[in-house]
């Protein structure tokens, strides 16, 4: 199964921010659409990083209150892992368990057509299992 199939089940849309904005209207951000992650896009409207959950944690734990005035360039992760649409599922799960992160931005000739969370996955892989128990049960049944 491929990363293809993640995004057809569950949507394309990812939501942005610029790197200016402060991380204060990024926290406001992720509360309002119930989301981890925010990409992060440069003037180009290629990837300049990602800021999730833990990046707010570890600039409010190293700078208190006064980061949610900084600009979300300061806390944001600049070195961003990214898939394509044909890789398989186990191997983005197995970079993100590696890597220790729970999001993966989908690029597609250098355009950015999705992202995928650790939640995604694992919702696509129980699903799998589901079929695929359901498919050996009937099998044992017709038998």
């Amino acid at each position: 199964m491929t990363v293809s199939i993640i995004l057809a089940a569950k949507g394309r849309e990812v939501v942005t921010i610029d790197p200016n904005a402060t991380l204060a209207a990024a926290v406001a951000l992720l509360a309002e659409k119930r989301i981890g992650a925010l990409i992060i896009l440069g003037a180009d409207r290629h990837i300049s990083g990602i800021l999730s959950e833990r990046d707010i944690v570890r600039a409010l734990a190293e700078r208190g209150a006064p980061a949610l005035d900084d600009p979300v360039s300061r806390t944001m992760t600049r070195k961003v892992s990214t898939c394509t649409e044909g890789e398989t599922v186990a191997a983005i799960m197995e970079r993100m368990t590696a890597g220790k992160f729970r999001h993966i931005p989908v690029v597609e000739q250098g355009r950015l057509t999705g992202i995928v969370s650790i939640g995604d996955v694992v919702k696509h892989r129980l699903h799998e299992m589901e079929r695929d128990s359901a498919a050996m049960h009937d099998y044992i049944l017709t038998a």
